[in-house]
């Protein structure tokens, strides 16, 4: 479990693999990306109210790669900052294949 939010009268927590879909789907709303290996190719961290997140992606034949991963780190980013309330450092991703 990752805590997200501490008070006085108790915490927020989200597990890991809550945070893993939330990036997935995040991940997959851009057109022609996927993410590889979800449970060996997706990583993210929580700490200090900030996140920074890496994943590896299979792109669609024909896209256009900088604008794809510009694409998936800002629609994970925009995920991860409304959903759970947290500042996202960093979203590295790394495209593994093309299909």
């Amino acid at each position: 479990m990752t805590e997200l939010l501490r008070t006085p009268d108790g915490a927020v927590t989200v597990s890991a693999a809550a945070l893993s879909q939330l990036v997935m789907r995040a991940a997959h709303e851009v057109e022609g990306a996927r993410v590889r290996r979800p449970k060996r190719g997706l990583h993210v961290e929580i700490d200090g109210g900030r996140a920074r997140v890496a994943l590896q992606l299979t792109a669609a034949r024909g896209a256009v790669l900088p604008e794809l991963a510009r694409a998936v780190q800002e629609r994970v980013a925009g995920a991860l900052e409304t959903m759970c309330g947290v500042e996202v450092t960093a979203v590295d991703v790394s495209i593994e294949g093309i299909g």
